[in-house]
């Protein structure tokens, strides 16, 4: 009998591979609403899969002519389909080994709610651990339009150690997590931070950036971590979460206390097992103050990076260039409560030595850069290392971009370079509006323009720490002009198509590293990388672009996340470790 269940299976198995081999389609979604990004068929019923490969795309019954024995068929049931999402800036490899140690407030819609999650969570939290809430949400997303209080934050938590982290502008720590941080009177500040004391001296449990949001992450760093195996199970869960919301891409922009190698080898092991949801190319961003070249020096012996040339590594899990930090001194923090602090004057001689290392070895690279003044002082030096060593179509480009000029564009546009936008104006417009007034506002990021010029622009969140990782709130922003709290920021003129917009999250994505030739479209030779919505993109309400989610998620032509009538075809999705995580009481995202 087992004989006969194996030889079965061999069976099976080696039908499959001839099939695949041959081009017969190994998965045919059909009765679709197929959103395909292709100018030369922009809609279609059904496509066939073979491999990790599209092969066909076209109307039912063509489509289904192709099945063979061996074909997996799937009934989309009238649902949209489109293209898998590629996030250009997002914190996966950082946020993925915190994700389950997290309480998410995105996307919850009254403070009394996200405080009655806070009481629950810090009821269930063991001792010795702590309640976070890191990123993603701001007071204007609540009914009441205001910030929890330090008194209100102590009556949920108790004895629970809490952080609670507020866009780039300040966290708050309740009385039980100060004690188990020995914050005190004695306490000194750091520079750029501010520990609020009390007429009495004592620290109230609010940390203040002024400007830099060190002091917020260096007190993070310092909470408990996961284990490793929880921390393998909570990058997972955070990969299915986002092919939840149809992200099948994401470039990791690197970022703060996460240090090569040593912080990568959860998403190594998984790499190793054909374990990662998401194509998963990253940039390595020095830690070491003044130490920047050293560490470059030190990766450019260590990491191959030839699949620059345009081979495709299998697994999409590689070293893609040098960033998003490339010298601490060029840091110009987005805290939009602060003033725009001023670069070090020591910043370009710093970024000139260490930018013309990573041109003249071909590592592709990418800057934070927020302030169009930045902008300026980063182009003058790479003006000049490209008269030296030319950069001469090696992919680079700029994060943020605000406040960037035209007059910057046009020199960025110049050298090659691209620019990866996020919605932090989705979480940020009315602090932005307070500072600089609403008709600055009205351009930033100037995106409208970008476009107009013929620039590379790729879409990202910038997840996890003050944006949203969910896409949709992005796409939301770009077509509607709006933040989460309903403000209209952007001018209608600087506002997207929701055509453009896709395109921006998906082939826009791609082209800031030359990937637009075979993904990014529903076509025949592109990569199988699609999404199913829950909802129609093009035809819903604009309030409703922001619940739009993925119910079938497919991943080089196979299937990674399946809800409703599809929950059966897709594997079944763990359950949160350690047993007291809010993703298991919570989730991710959340709608209401």
């Amino acid at each position: 009998m087992k004989r006969n269940i194996l030889f079965l299976l061999i069976t099976i198995l080696t039908s499959a591979l001839v099939a695949n081999a041959q081009g017969v389609a190994s998965l045919i979604v059909y009765n679709a609403n197929i959103v395909t990004l292709d100018v030369s068929r922009p809609t279609a019923q059904a496509l066939a899969i073979s491999g990790d490969r599209i092969i066909a795309v076209g109307n039912n019954d063509e489509i289904l002519r192709s099945k063979a024995a061996t074909t997996k068929l799937v009934n989309a049931n009238g649902r949209t389909i489109i293209p898998g999402i590629y996030d250009s800036h997002l914190h996966v490899i950082r946020g993925g080994r915190f994700f389950n140690a997290e309480l998410r407030w995105e996307g919850v819609k009254s403070l009394s709610r996200a405080l009655q999650m806070l009481k629950e969570q810090a009821a269930r939290t063991p001792k010795g651990e702590w309640v976070r809430v890191v990123g993603g949400w701001n007071e204007y997303q609540f009914a009441e339009k205001r910030l929890p209080g330090l008194q209100e934050i102590n009556a949920a938590t108790g004895n629970t150690p809490t952080f609670i982290l507020y866009l780039y502008g300040h966290a708050y720590i309740n009385k039980a997590g100060l004690k188990a941080l020995q914050i005190d009177e004695n306490t000194p500040n750091p520079a750029g931070g501010l520990i609020q004391k009390d007429p009495d001296g004592k620290p109230t449990g609010l940390l203040v950036a002024e400007p830099s949001a060190f002091l917020l992450y260096s007190t993070l760093a310092k909470l408990p971590e996961l284990t490793t195996a929880e921390k393998v199970n909570s990058t997972q869960l955070f990969m299915s979460e986002l092919n939840r919301l149809g992200v099948t891409s994401v470039m990791d922009a690197g970022g703060g206390f996460q240090n090569f190698p040593d912080d990568y080898g959860i998403t190594d092991s998984l790499s190793r097992k054909g374990a990662l949801t998401v194509r998963l190319p990253y940039y390595l961003y020095p830690q070491k103050p003044g130490a920047e070249q050293q560490d470059f020096s030190r990766w450019i012996g260590m990491v191959d990076i030839d699949h620059q040339d345009g081979e495709r590594a299998e697994t999409e899990y590689f070293v893609e260039g040098g960033g998003e930090s490339i010298v601490a001194t060029g840091a110009d923090f987005e805290n939009f409560a602060k003033p725009r602090p001023e670069l070090s004057a020591a910043m370009e001689k710093q970024f000139k030595e260490t930018v013309t290392l990573l041109v003249k070895n071909r590592w592709p690279f990418r800057l934070h850069a927020t302030y169009n003044e930045s902008i300026g002082r980063f182009l003058n030096v790479l003006e000049e290392v490209n008269k030296e060593y030319p950069l001469n179509g090696l992919p680079w480009l700029f994060d943020h971009a605000e406040t960037v000029s035209t007059e910057n564009l046009q020199r960025i546009k110049a050298m090659g370079g691209g620019i990866s936008i996020q919605h932090r104006m989705a979480y940020q417009g009315e602090s932005f509006i307070s500072r600089y007034g609403k008709k600055a506002a009205l351009n930033t990021p100037p995106v409208k323009t970008m476009l107009e010029m013929g620039l590379k622009v790729g879409g990202g969140t910038d997840g996890t720490r003050v944006s949203s990782f969910n896409p949709w709130v992005a796409l939301y922003w770009l077509t509607t002009g709006k933040t989460i709290g309903g403000k209209e920021v952007t001018a209608k003129e600087n506002r997207l198509d929701r055509i453009t917009a896709l395109k921006i999250y998906t082939q826009g994505s791609a082209s800031l590293v030359n990937q637009e030739k075979d993904r990014g479209t529903i076509k025949e030779g592109y990569l199988a990388d699609i999404a199913v919505l829950n909802n129609d993109y093009l035809k819903v309400d604009a309030e409703q672009i922001k619940d739009i989610e993925s119910v079938l998620t497919v991943l080089d032509g196979k299937i990674v996340y399946g809800a409703h009538e599809f929950k059966a075809l897709a594997p079944a999705k763990q359950k949160a470790i350690p047993a007291w995580s809010p993703v298991n009481f919570y989730g991710g995202y959340q709608y209401k």
